[in-house]
């Protein structure tokens, strides 16, 4: 259930299983029909259209769904054949060169009267920032006709600040500041405009850069198709901010252009299918009337499936042609409009050429549906099949493995940000699914969202709503499963991005945008699994993001998803108190703590990895009692696993030095800031050290009377030997370490680590996880980012140690 993207029934059946795919969303659904349904249906079989047929031979070399692979292209050429003789004249060359993009400018008229022209919103000005092809534009006014005109220049040269932020405007021409609710209230009037600003093409060399033109800003301007998409955007959906700009309809969100093509290239696909029905009639398909959301396999079922594929390249070319695409002058190429689960606001758009190559293009949409069909992998042999489903409602099969990924609380509304492939999908395909797109859009009223806006603005009755989903469809997958093997839920959620008024610079800051354990999401989570009659057997972290952007990017994002194994809990099982509870997390915690440790487990994942032993202890008991008898929540559990991990850490202090307890205890109370030597002395006192001791150990700077950590930075790898430091100390070594990490990655981080002793490199190792544990309290993600880098980068550094102890002269130092 709530199969999404489908990788779970896609692995599943990649393992060779029988895999079974469902979900209410539509969209979603058509995706697991294309990964898991349709390829097995025709694998193994050669193409069917002339092209392929006239010269492959013999049918052996089409393995897996090649074939189908080979007529997506062959149609897809074919469409695209067809199109640029329909709308080809809509985008043409220029100087003998293909246009892959035109840049457009969202303009409104400036406030001042003194002014009142069209003033331009631009993010940036800049279109390629690569060296040696920097190339920007600049806009020109003039003071006669008060009308803004752009030009293109390249080589050495600095382009203007853009003209709008997440704050405001600014008219490029009078200068004066224009509110956001200005330019909103200009949208919402329908009197915002667009300005061609640039146009980009494909020369022998690159990328070059022109002005607009007159011809090409006359044919960019296309009435509307009648025939266009005309349902309205939700008045309020997570993730949305066009509305408040006047983008009220799913068609405000293309240019007339854009729609023209969008909508000649669903209806080619209809024409598509009855060539690709003549081809596999001729080609040894049987001639049957099974559709293919019945199960057939015959001629007519293989024309649908074929059309099912093109449309999925609609959607990809959707993505890219719309007017909230923006220009990347980093790598010269045009960003389709889903750079996160979201539609900000865009203001300087790029409009693609469909018949080029390049993003928003129909080629590289259906090339890109083509591409992972080529693989010829080998089918699992059953019969794998997706169903629209409610999650809540009985499931057709029994006695089944279930794995599943279920929705995030409040984290994405899914349903609403479907409906902008939907709205073409649904117009190919709803005579091959008449069930599945029965609806005018994706539906909603059952999707287990927590979203206020769908309740009138009511949290609690949102919350109640998700609570109640997520119990009924625990129920059902637990009913549902094999009592042989475990339900294992994958889960990833963060606190939804901040709503606040915002345009396309509104992208949340996700340093330290972390899992908690006592959010929301996790506690519904929980509390549908209890309460459904399963107990949780463990939490583990399973690494899902690449280990270059765990050091290098500027966030402290999480390291992995983390997966809950669930089993059938005891019908007969006992009531404990809240005091016994606490005792057995006291005693079996910290074991299954310290094995995560062992497994380099980051420490941003500890927290949530740490539910699972915590939670198999609550879970196993039919009740944890309260003093009063109440029943001890799923929060009060998570609160009493969180202080026990805290209890934890904090003990694995009395196995270091006194020098590194005096700075894990400062640390806590000043981070790398200073402090005065006064309260610095009393503390060094009380961990049997002192000032001047932490002062020739390294650890802290001192004089005129403050005292401060040392930090990484500070350190000079050079100077210092851990071999023959006479005051080693684990916090020294823990930030050397560190040192090495991001200034020679875990090559350098190997070379010190074979240097340390083992039961010092440990400790440091432990360290890391105890000061990550303070900054996340803290919110210090900067640092936090450094301790976490160091302990997920660990397991390569010891590779990187082992490979060059005999590199080491014999008083310790590097050969090389």
């Amino acid at each position: 259930p709530f199969a999404g993207g489908g990788s779970i029934p896609l692995e599943a059946q990649r393992l060779g299983l029988e895999a079974h795919a469902s979900d209410l969303n539509p969209v979603a659904v058509m995706i697991n029909k294309a990964l898991i349904e349709i390829p097995p249906r025709f694998a193994n079989r050669p193409p069917v259209n002339p092209r392929d047929r006239a010269k492959m031979g013999s049918a052996e070399g089409w393995k897996g769904s090649a074939g189908i692979a080979a007529d997506i292209r062959y149609y897809g050429d074919w469409i695209g054949v067809e199109a640029y003789k329909r709308i080809g004249h809509l985008y043409p060359k220029l100087n003998g060169e293909t246009v892959i993009a035109w840049l457009w400018a969202r303009t409104i008229k400036c406030p001042n009267p003194a002014c009142g022209c069209q003033m331009p919103l631009v993010r940036s000005f800049d279109l390629n920032r690569k060296t040696g092809r920097h190339a920007w534009v600049i806009p020109e006014t003039s003071q006669i006709d008060k009308v803004i005109t752009f030009i293109v220049k390249t080589g050495n040269g600095k382009p203007p600040i853009g003209t709008v932020t997440r704050n405001g405007a600014r008219c490029v021409r009078c200068g004066v500041p224009v509110p956001l609710e200005y330019v909103r209230s200009e949208g919402r009037d329908a009197r915002m405009g667009a300005q061609m600003m640039a146009i980009v093409t494909e020369g022998t060399g690159g990328r070059n850069y022109y002005a607009p033109t007159p011809e090409h800003e006359k044919l960019a301007i296309v009435s509307t198709p009648d025939n266009a998409p005309n349902n309205d955007l939700p008045a309020q959906a997570l993730g949305f901010r066009v509305q408040a700009y006047g983008i009220t309809k799913h068609r405000d969100l293309f240019t007339g252009r854009q729609l023209m093509a969008l909508v000649t290239l669903c209806d080619l696909i209809s024409e598509v299918g009855e060539q690709c029905l003549r081809d596999a009639s001729s080609s040894g398909f049987s001639t049957d009337s099974v559709a293919l959301d019945q199960g057939g396999r015959g001629n007519i079922a293989y024309r649908d499936a074929i059309k099912v594929y093109l449309t999925m390249a609609i959607s990809r070319v959707a993505m890219g042609c719309n007017t909230l695409a923006r220009w990347n002058s980093v790598g010269a190429k045009i960003q389709h409009c889903f750079g996160r689960q979201a539609l900000p606001m865009v203001w300087d758009f790029a409009d693609p050429n469909p018949f080029t190559e390049s993003t928003g293009s129909w080629a590289s949409g259906y090339k890109y549906v083509a591409d992972p069909l080529s693989i010829g992998y080998t089918f699992s042999i059953g019969h794998s099949s997706v169903n629209q489903h409610d999650a809540t409602q009985p499931y057709p099969i029994h006695n089944a493995l279930v794995s599943t990924d279920p929705p995030y609380y409040d984290n994405v509304g899914y349903a609403d940000l479907s409906d902008f492939f939907y709205v073409w999908i649904r117009r190919t395909l709803r005579t091959v699914f008449p069930t599945i797109f029965e609806t005018v859009l994706v539906p909603k009223t059952q999707e287990l969202i927590a979203t206020p806006y769908r309740f009138d603005g009511n949290r609690e009755k949102a919350t109640e709503h998700f609570e109640d989903g997520m119990l009924e469809a625990f129920s059902q997958i637990r009913t549902t499963m094999d009592t042989e093997f475990p339900l294992t839920v994958y889960y990833a959620f963060k606190q939804s991005d901040s709503e606040s008024d915002a345009d396309e610079e509104d992208v949340a800051d996700p340093s330290l945008d972390l899992l908690t354990p006592a959010s929301p999401g996790w506690e519904t989570m929980l509390s549908g699994l209890i309460s459904s009659g399963l107990t949780i057997n463990g939490t583990w972290p399973i690494r899902t993001e690449m280990r270059t952007r765990l050091v290098a990017s500027g966030t402290n994002a999480l390291a992995s998803s983390i997966v809950l194994v669930c089993r059938h809990r005891m019908s007969n099982a006992p009531i404990i108190s809240h005091r016994q509870f606490v005792d057995m997390l006291r005693r079996e915690l910290p074991a299954a703590l310290k094995e995560l440790q062992s497994g380099n487990i980051a420490p941003v994942d500890l927290a949530q990895a740490s539910i699972g032993p915590g939670m198999a202890i609550y879970s196993r008991y039919s009740k944890v009692l309260e003093a009063d008898g109440s029943a001890l929540t799923v929060r009060a559990a998570l609160g009493l696993i969180n202080q026990e991990l805290d209890a934890y850490l904090e003990e694995q202090d009395g196995a270091i030095d006194p020098d590194t307890r005096f700075a894990v205890t400062w640390f806590q109370q000043y981070g790398f800031n200073e402090g005065e030597f006064g309260v610095a002395d009393v503390l060094a006192r009380a961990k049997g050290t002192s000032v001047d001791g932490v002062t020739r150990a390294g650890v802290v700077k001192s004089g005129r009377g403050k005292v401060q950590l040392t930090h990484w930075r500070e350190y000079d790898p050079g100077a210092w030997n851990p071999q023959t430091d006479h005051r080693l100390t684990v916090w020294e070594a823990t930030h050397h370490l560190i040192e090495r990490l991001n200034n020679h990655g875990e090559e350098g981080t190997g070379l010190l680590l074979a240097q340390l002793k083992d039961d010092i490199a440990t400790e440091a190792r432990n360290l890391a996880y105890r000061l990550y544990n303070i900054c996340e309290r803290k919110g210090w993600s900067e640092h936090a980012r450094d301790y976490n880098a160091l302990v997920v980068q660990w397991a390569g550094a010891q590779e990187q140690a082992k490979s060059v102890e005999g590199k080491l002269e014999q008083g310790g130092l590097f050969t090389e």
